[in-house]
């Protein structure tokens, strides 16, 4: 039986990314920074752990209790909204250390016993937003671009030790409490961007493909079981023709 390690499953993607791997029989380790104990039905494949992977000593109690991990889902993150001259730097900092280096430090956590066994993936979710060009979430999509860039230098890295590293690209979605967490904006936007903002939120109104959290959850599993897939998976039809479009573009 495989296991899989997945971070920020308290809600959103993590949560569908949990259900749809014990549906199929895989032990499930489940990670949040405030465990929730029924959150997922019971079953005696899933254990849920307290993990706050911007915390060294939470990531080493983590990883010491999940046991031997053969597939780590990087799903945890935060976003943020404002005008780049309205976010402060302490703020940067913390969706920096949330979404790039908390995805660094896990991985960090597992390779070592995944080039032992000479065997293992990890899979990083980054965001179609980095595939265009949008304002207002310029810090946000700056933490998932080096996410992007990490993923792809890291996969050749551990290539040798037959450790496949992917990268999950999902799009806009309701359905997900993103939009609710991008309210840790730093003293409100500038007056001088409401007019950007509200032709951006706007066109959100005329979105006809969206992404669901199944989408995100089939995607990741086909990076978990597909050895054949490519290295960047999108996730949701809007992703699907964001990652098209800037493929044909290349």
């Amino acid at each position: 039986m495989k296991t899989v390690l997945i971070t920020g499953c308290s809600t959103g993607f993590g949560l569908e990314i949990a259900k749809y791997f014990l549906d199929r029989d895989w032990r499930v380790i489940a990670t949040m920074r405030t465990p929730k104990a029924d959150i997922l039905p019971a079953s005696d494949r899933l254990q849920i752990l307290a993990l706050d992977i911007t915390d060294a000593e939470s990531i080493k109690r983590a990883i010491e209790a999940a046991g031997p991990i053969d597939v780590l889902v990087n799903n945890a993150g935060m976003g943020v909204t404002n005008a780049v001259e309205a976010v402060s730097m302490d703020m940067a900092r913390t969706v920096m250390e949330t979404n790039t280096l908390g995805t660094i430090a896990m991985a960090q956590a597992v390779i070592p016993q995944m080039r032992e066994r000479m065997a293992g993936t990890i899979i990083n979710l980054s965001s179609s937003t980095t595939l265009e060009t949008y304002p207002l979430i310029s810090v946000y999509v700056a933490s998932k671009a080096a996410v992007n860039a990490f993923t792809e230098c890291l996969a050749v890295e551990l290539e040798p030790f037959n450790i496949a590293v992917r990268l999950v690209l999902p799009g806009y979605s309701t359905d997900t409490p993103f939009h609710s967490r991008q309210q840790l904006v730093n003293g409100g936007l500038p007056e001088a961007y409401h007019e950007i903002a509200q032709k951006m939120f706007g066109a959100a109104q005329y979105v006809t493909e969206f992404t669901r959290p199944l989408d995100v959850a089939e995607a990741v599993w086909r990076a978990a079981t597909d050895p054949s897939c490519p290295p960047r998976i999108a996730a949701g039809a809007d992703a699907e023709t964001l990652l098209k479009r800037e493929q044909q573009a290349h």
